[in-house]
């Protein structure tokens, strides 16, 4: 009787015992509610839901755009928690070429109209969002004295300038047409920023660039302008790729570029009105 009694009594303690330790769980904060009242079961499903929303936008855009796409990607990712903006930059050529050998972009931005044909309709809905002109870049202070496209021609002025199919490329010909000159360049670069890159580490004497890169170069180097650089004008336009999993989100990123936000920006760096 007395072992039977006792074996009640412990089982009682084991449940008081069981039901204290309880308590002092919830004590010492593991209780089912946490400080602002979500319970550990949601705030695990808030975290993961959150992991979930996570994702990639990959934009391609021309070399000449680094800056700008750089500055506007930041801004929608600020907008759009859990979105990292991919940005990949280079000739418009070989963007629009990347594109149709299935690499998988979001968004593509060139530097000239005929880049963005060369894609077909992988092109949605091309918007043009800006414009760019060409300008001679030389060393600070213009040493060589280059003061017109026809100095580019003197066979002391070592030159670069875009290869063609790039759309700084395919201006400079046309620039050099329109003019009458025959420049003969010691190198032709697969971008735009590769040109200038040239110039500031003195590799040559002078570049053909974008206003807009050789504002971005700051005093590295000596703008040179010339009247026929204004009769031939690039035209950017951007677009969702056909295919995309995020043409939503695309469609978003497109809106902020042509947005007075995105204007401001582009103006800022020297690129013209679309």
């Amino acid at each position: 009787m007395m072992r039977s009694t006792l074996l009640r009594v412990s089982g009682v303690a084991v449940a008081a015992l069981a039901a204290a330790g309880g308590l002092a769980a919830c004590d010492n904060g593991e209780s089912s509610s946490s400080s602002d009242g979500t319970t550990p079961s949601v705030v695990t499903a808030q975290a993961s839901s959150s992991a979930a929303a996570s994702t990639d936008l990959s934009v391609s855009a021309a070399a000449s755009l680094k800056t700008a796409f750089t500055t506007l990607a930041s801004s929608f990712e600020k907008s759009h928690p859990g979105v990292t903006v991919k940005l990949e930059f280079d000739g418009s050529a070989t963007l629009a070429n990347q594109i149709n050998q299935g690499s998988p972009v979001d968004v593509f931005a060139s530097a000239d109209e005929k880049n963005m044909t060369k894609i077909g309709d992988k092109a949605l809905d091309p918007k043009t969002f800006a414009t760019n002109t060409l300008v001679i870049v030389t060393a600070p202070g213009n040493p060589k004295g280059v003061n017109s496209l026809k100095d580019l021609q003197r066979s002391d002025v070592t030159t670069a300038q875009c290869a063609v199919p790039q759309p700084c490329g395919n201006a400079s010909v046309a620039v050099e047409r329109n003019a009458g000159v025959t420049i003969k360049p010691v190198t032709e670069e697969p971008s735009v920023t590769s040109v200038l890159t040239k110039v500031t580490t003195g590799q040559v004497d002078a570049g053909l660039v974008y206003v807009s890169d050789a504002k971005s170069a700051g005093d590295k180097v000596t703008t040179v302008e010339d009247p026929a650089f204004a009769t031939v004008v690039n035209k950017y336009p951007i677009t969702v790729v056909k295919g995309t999993s995020k043409q939503d989100l695309g469609n978003q990123f497109e809106t902020l570029v042509l947005s007075s936000e995105g204007r401001d920006v582009l103006t800022s760096l020297g690129f013209g009105a679309p």
